[in-house]
């Protein structure tokens, strides 16, 4: 039997799904987001350290991305307020593109995947902000769920691939290194238009 639509009533109208009745359960998810860099900007970051003149870059899209996961249910119309117990920004810069992995949870009576979706997208908007100046070649890719669990519907898309499925958290983070200044100062901003 197909699944139906939870956020419209029988009149198809929006609706907030009631989720007064189910368990609360202690529920996580992880989502990705993708970046992809030009060979020269992934060669200019990687050359200073990852700052640009607006910044460290992995260090401001981390912080966005926590409150972009915060803030779900003020973006996401049909979303409950969940109070989240953990949120998790780890970037990997990979070659020419940064992996933006966000685990979220909570103890609630709804899942937490939009939370870890929007954590993602919106740690992936920040990185594309703070490199704009330097292309605007640069592209956000793919954004998934990787994991749930914890509610009716349990995802592990990482285990249906063969990928390893471990905590992100524990994952190898961007080693911060120390900002050469002349290498910033190098970067060239993009002519105003």
């Amino acid at each position: 039997m197909p699944r139906e639509l939870s956020h419209v009533d029988a009149a198809n109208r929006p609706q907030m799904v009631d989720v007064g009745a189910k368990p609360v359960t202690r529920r996580t998810a992880q989502a990705q987001a993708t970046v992809h860099f030009p060979a020269d900007v992934a060669a200019q970051l990687h050359a200073a350290g990852h700052v640009t003149p607006k910044g460290a870059v992995l260090t401001v899209a981390n912080i966005a991305g926590v409150m972009g996961a915060k803030a779900t249910s003020q973006l996401i119309p049909l979303c409950h307020p969940l109070s989240l117990d953990r949120c998790d920004i780890v970037i990997r810069m990979e070659g020419e593109q940064a992996l933006v992995d966000c685990t979220v949870a909570c103890r609630g009576s709804t899942g937490v995947e939009m939370e870890a979706l929007t954590g993602a997208s919106i740690a992936a908007l920040t990185i594309y902000d703070m490199c704009k100046a330097l292309s605007h070649d640069i592209v956000i890719g793919e954004i998934r769920l990787l994991r749930k669990s914890g509610g009716k519907h349990e995802v592990d898309h990482l285990k249906a691939t063969g990928a390893p499925s471990k905590d992100p958290v524990q994952a190898p983070r961007v080693e911060m290194v120390p900002v050469d200044a002349a290498a910033v100062d190098a970067i060239p901003a993009r002519p105003a238009s």
